[in-house]
């Protein structure tokens, strides 16, 4: 791809502050659990699949390839027919959805100025099939009714619809372009079919797992440990800032379904100068509360895995040491005092 020999440093867009029911959910939308882009009526600027990107989206001064102005995101060419653009993206995990964060950061004289999106859910016989024609041709159910948008800036919208959903079909009227597309809500159906004496990682994103609150994530969110796979590089993990105080750093995670722990998993992959020294996890069987109610609670809960010595850069596997505690559904990692985690498997069976 062609640049220009002006480009500048990328510039980063704004973090913006979530509601409850984003902060409650997993962006099933994240391409790192599976979600897709699938098709679009038009990609002349910049492709769709650069909506599902995790990453914040950045702006580059100077950059342009063959089309013209890079830009972090997904955007259409100036429509001079009738009609308007549209695309299908497929969630990661089916689920329903709470609500949305479109996201124009960076798109000012170019932003779409008005957006809807449906829902279907594939099974059957379309199951795992990703045909843009197939799919154009199932009944679609409105999710966001048309709404407008404002350029640079972040969209936080309720969904209209509580049913279970695998793909979307994004409109933009008539044109433009959308930086990022955040699809916040809660997986359904991970174990429908699973074997329930087989060994599942209960906290894995795509499972439904989900990190619920945390005393500090400066480095990298808490949410990493739940992703699919070793860790990427030191800021694909969670690391908390350096401790200057008496203590430790925690964070709570919420389990996908209610199950017994039989190993535990943690993983220091990249961390070398900045591991913790130590580790222990705590657990419960919670029901009902809120998040803010959860961090109080968890100070009491009961030991699933005493303390443990770690080391850098390295896989560490728990067994014989976990505490019986039967089913659970939230967990508590303290770290000590401070550092960086990349991953958190609990493997376990689905409780009966």
């Amino acid at each position: 791809m062609a640049t220009s020999s002006s480009e500048s440093a990328p510039i980063a867009a704004a973090a913006v502050e979530l509601p409850d029911w984003a902060r409650r959910a997993t962006n099933l939308a994240n391409p790192r659990i599976g979600a897709a882009a699938i098709a679009a009526s038009d990609e002349f600027f910049a492709p769709l699949a650069r909506m599902l990107d995790p990453a914040p989206a950045v702006f580059v001064p100077g950059k342009y390839d063959a089309n013209g102005k890079w830009m972090d995101g997904w955007e259409t060419r100036r429509k001079r027919s009738a009609g308007h653009d549209w695309a299908i993206v497929k969630l990661g995990r089916r689920g329903r959805i709470a609500g949305f964060d479109i996201d124009t950061s960076h798109f000012t004289g170019n932003y779409a100025p008005a957006i809807s999106i449906e829902g279907t859910l594939i099974e059957g016989t379309l199951a795992g099939s990703d045909d843009p024609e197939a799919l154009q041709r199932v009944t679609w159910t409105p999710v966001l009714a048309a709404t407008s948008l404002s350029g640079n800036s972040h969209h936080l919208v309720e969904a209209a619809s509580d049913g279970v959903f695998s793909h979307l079909r994004v409109h933009i009227y008539p044109d433009g372009g959308v930086a990022r597309l955040r699809v916040y809500g809660h997986v359904v159906g991970a174990f429908d079919t699973a074997d329930a004496n087989a060994l599942h990682d209960l906290i894995a994103l795509e499972n439904g797992g989900r990190a619920v609150a945390w005393n500090d994530a400066h480095f990298g969110a808490a949410a990493n440990l739940l992703l699919p796979g070793r860790g990427l590089d030191m800021g694909d993990g969670w690391e908390t800032r350096r401790r200057r105080e008496p203590g430790n750093d925690w964070c709570l995670i919420a389990l996908g379904a209610p199950g017994v722990v039989e190993k535990i998993d943690i993983d220091t992959a990249h961390f070398k100068g900045n591991y913790p020294d130590r580790c222990s996890l705590q657990a419960a069987h919670v029901e009902g509360g809120t998040d803010q109610s959860l961090i109080t609670q968890s100070m009491f809960w009961p030991v699933l895995l005493p303390e443990q010595k770690l080391s850098m850069d390295a896989e560490h596997h728990f067994a014989k040491e976990i505490a019986a505690l039967g089913p659970i559904t939230h967990v508590r990692l303290n770290i000590f005092p401070d550092g960086g985690v990349s991953r958190l498997r609990l493997w376990g069976r689905l409780a009966k």
